[in-house]
């Protein structure tokens, strides 16, 4: 019951949220263009066919948008091709390219879709009332709320993430897995990850909230 009405609640935000704004394909089902491939020399691993992104997941890398973005609602669909490992939606990102960008993650590690994880000395958020940062580390984890929340490979998931002004928060297949106050930094690049096994993406557009 408890898991139901907050599918309920979540859809309710997210068609009220949609409602109000227009949609902007970051992909536009074809090939790359509007994305840098880091690092250059792993162009092979991301191919793009019948509507797909299709990554072999290794080495470990990212697809980031050549634009910086605040202030919107990003839909982004994902499925493992057969063993789920780990990959992430990276948001926010700043400084230079590196393999492990400055910026708040995502999580799409298999059954921990809806972890945030903090990359780089500079983020930091509030969930909860609790505080973190990783002004000592080099990652930080902060748990999802509802486990199970995963379709299994093979099987299409949706991430729906609300960023808005000083706020993250992050829905999986409906359900609210994550929300962060206080989130700096508030704005920058988005980023799909390789780093586990093959995986795949698809319907990446992303509305901007007023």
């Amino acid at each position: 019951m408890k898991q139901t009405l907050l599918f309920v609640l979540s859809i309710g935000l997210i068609a009220s949220t949609v409602g109000c704004s227009s949609k902007q394909a970051l992909f536009n089902g074809k090939d790359l263009t509007g994305w840098h491939v880091f690092p250059a020399e792993q162009q092979s691993i991301w191919s793009v066919k019948d509507g797909v992104i299709h990554c072999l997941g290794k080495p470990n890398g990212y697809i980031r948008t050549e634009k910086e973005y605040a202030d919107y609602h990003l839909h982004v669909e994902w499925r493992w091709v057969e063993n789920p490992t780990n990959s992430g939606v990276l948001l926010h990102g700043y400084n230079a390219d590196k393999v492990w960008p400055d910026c708040i993650e995502a999580q799409l590690m298999n059954q921990h879709a809806g972890d945030f994880i903090l990359i780089g000395p500079q983020a930091s958020v509030v969930v909860d009332d609790q505080k973190y940062d990783n002004s000592q580390k080099q990652f930080t984890q902060i748990p999802l709320k509802i486990p199970g929340a995963e379709n299994p490979a093979g099987q299409w998931n949706s991430y729906d993430i609300f960023c808005r002004k000083d706020t993250i928060q992050l829905l999986v297949n409906g359900f609210e897995q994550n929300k962060a106050v206080s989130v700096q930094p508030a704005k920058g690049f988005i980023c799909l990850q390789s780093e586990g096994s093959p995986i795949e993406f698809k319907n990446i557009y992303l509305n901007p909230l007023n």
